[in-house]
C-alpha cells in the first residue's frame, strides 16, 4: 500500500518541470505530459515508500495500514525529491526546496528509527491516546525502613 497517491506527488511538482522530467521531447498537452510521467511518479512513490519502511521496520510492522497522516506528507516529499533528482537539483535555485523537504523527512525518519520521535501509533498498532487511556502501573518492593524500624539509629 502506498503512503501517498500519484496525484499528490504531481501536486508537489511544478508543471513547468514536467517537460524537463520527460527529457528532450516537448509535449504541449498537460494531460499527455502527466500520462507519460505516470510510470516515473509511481516508481518514485515505490522508492519513497521503501525508504520509509526501511526506517520504520526497526520499530513497527510495515507497510503500515492505515498509515499515520505524517507518513503521507513525508512520502510525498521523498517521492517529489526522487522524481526531481532525475534531472538534478540545483542547490542555488528554488529547486532546493525539494532537497530541504527530503532532508527534513529523513531527519524525522531517523528520529523515529531511534525512538526519539513517535508517529502516533503503538507497537501493537494502537494509537498513543488509546495506550495512555489504559494508564500505567508501578510495582515496588515492601518498605524496608520506616520511622518505627529506624528508631534509635
Amino acid at each position: 500500500m502506498a503512503y501517498c497517491t500519484a496525484e499528490e506527488v504531481f501536486g508537489q511538482i511544478k508543471e513547468s518541470a514536467y517537460n524537463a522530467l520527460l527529457g528532450d521531447e516537448y509535449i504541449e498537452d498537460p494531460e499527455e505530459r502527466k500520462r507519460r510521467l505516470q510510470p516515473f511518479v509511481e516508481e518514485a512513490m515505490e522508492d519513497a515508500d521503501a525508504e520509509i519502511d526501511g526506517y520504520l521496520a526497526k520499530r513497527y510492522d510495515v507497510p503500515m495500514s492505515p498509515a499515520p497522516r505524517v507518513l503521507n506528507k513525508f512520502s510525498k516529499d521523498i517521492a517529489a525529491y526522487n522524481l526531481m533528482s532525475r534531472i538534478g537539483i540545483d542547490e542555488q535555485d528554488r529547486d532546493k526546496t525539494y532537497l530541504n523537504r527530503y532532508n527534513a523527512a529523513i531527519k524525522f525518519l531517523e528520529g523515529v528509527a531511534k525512538g526519539t520521535i513517535s508517529i502516533g501509533t503503538g507497537d501493537s498498532g494502537e494509537t498513543q491516546t488509546q495506550a495512555a487511556q489504559k494508564g500505567f502501573r508501578i510495582e515496588h518492593s515492601d518498605r524496608l525502613f520506616s520511622r518505627e524500624t529506624m528508631k534509635g539509629w
